[in-house]
């Protein structure tokens, strides 16, 4: 049964009020370009994009409970390559087998699955046709000793259209020393992707280790992540996915001391943002376009109170003009049913019309 009004308020608890009837006054939703039913139609249909980029774009939105709506629910399981398998399995080491992965997105009523070359490669022609495909076709390998963070190819673009992959999906560490080699393969990557029709979403993360300041993680502040979705949607991706903002003044922060980084306003922080989750958040989609690409928000790791934080992201992804959420480890680090439940309960948020944008 889906969730009503009335049981979201419940998961929310005492936030319930905080997040359900926030009003943004500082960017307006009338700016945005909000997720409905005709969004390809309306966004994508003006661009550059091919007939057959339009068509797979038209193919995700179009897939799963949240087919029709504009909004998207994804599953994400490269986390055997970038938490290693054992790590990422031992809870539930069925997904060990890819096409219990895929059958996850699909009883999970998911518009698509994305993950590596070689899960769907191993069960492609089972499945390819049944739900759409997003080809991860970067990582961060965990076994360089010692462990190295950097993004690097394990594929083609050429194998993942040759499997019939509606898209593909990469990483950019913004911030590191080797985003800037990052960001032209990417963006080489995307333009061919694009021309052979695919679409493209983009991990847009931040990682430098002076992110790390002051006692606060500004990896996920919402002037940095901004940025990042800026510098993704400049090399033409179609779909953002970020990590949920849990603060502000990144910029502020590492121009401080003597030290100079990057450019800023003072305007960002005063008019642009506040410190409400759902204006943080509706920052991140004024960077992608005005939500022109949608962001879609990660779900994050397991925890004690998965379906709580599912849906109270969902709500202030939705909220805030987001296009979706995009979760992994909390759905399928648990038994399948729960994980189905789990992703239900995300798309419930979505197609509940008393959630608004604010």
């Amino acid at each position: 049964m889906a969730l009503t009004l009335a049981n979201i308020e419940e998961f929310l608890g005492s936030e319930a009020d905080h997040l359900l009837n926030h009003q943004c006054k500082t960017i307006s939703k009338d700016q945005l370009h909000l997720p409905s039913s005709d969004f390809v139609d309306r966004v994508w249909a003006h661009s550059n994009r091919n007939i057959r980029v339009l068509r797979n774009l038209e193919a995700i939105y179009g897939h799963g409970r949240l087919g029709g709506t504009g909004f998207m629910s994804i599953l994400p399981v490269d986390q055997g390559i970038e938490h290693s398998g054992g790590a990422s399995f031992a809870k539930n080491p069925i997904y060990f087998d890819p096409e219990n992965i895929v059958k996850l997105a699909i009883e999970g009523g998911c518009n698509a699955v994305a993950s590596t070359f070689g899960v769907l490669a191993s069960v492609a022609r089972k499945y390819a046709h049944k739900i759409p495909f997003v080809v991860k076709i970067n990582h961060n390998e965990l076994m360089t000793y010692p462990n190295t963070f950097d993004q690097i190819m394990f594929g083609t673009i050429d194998q993942a259209y040759d499997m019939g992959a509606a898209a593909v999906g990469a990483t950019i560490y913004f911030g590191s020393d080797e985003s800037s080699r990052q960001i032209v393969e990417v963006a080489e990557a995307f333009a061919y992707a694009h021309e052979l029709g695919m679409a493209t979403i983009l991990w847009c993360y931040t990682r430098n280790s002076a992110f790390k300041t002051g006692g606060v993680d500004y990896h996920v502040a919402a002037d940095l992540t901004g940025q990042a979705n800026h510098l993704g949607v400049t090399i033409e991706a179609d779909v953002i996915k970020q990590k949920l903002p849990e603060n502000n003044g990144g910029f502020k922060a590492l121009n401080t001391g003597g030290s100079s980084y990057g450019k800023l306003d003072e305007r960002i922080y005063t008019q642009l943002t506040s410190d409400h989750p759902i204006d943080l958040t509706r920052y991140q989609v004024a960077n992608s376009y005005m939500g022109r690409a949608g962001l879609i928000n990660s779900g994050g790791a397991s925890g004690a109170n998965d379906f709580a934080d599912a849906v109270k992201t969902a709500v202030i992804n939705k909220r805030a003009g987001g296009s979706g959420l995009i979760s992994g480890r909390k759905a399928f680090q648990r038994p399948m049913a729960e994980g189905v439940k789990l992703l239900n309960h995300i798309q419930d948020v979505y197609l509940e019309d008393g959630v608004t944008f604010a």
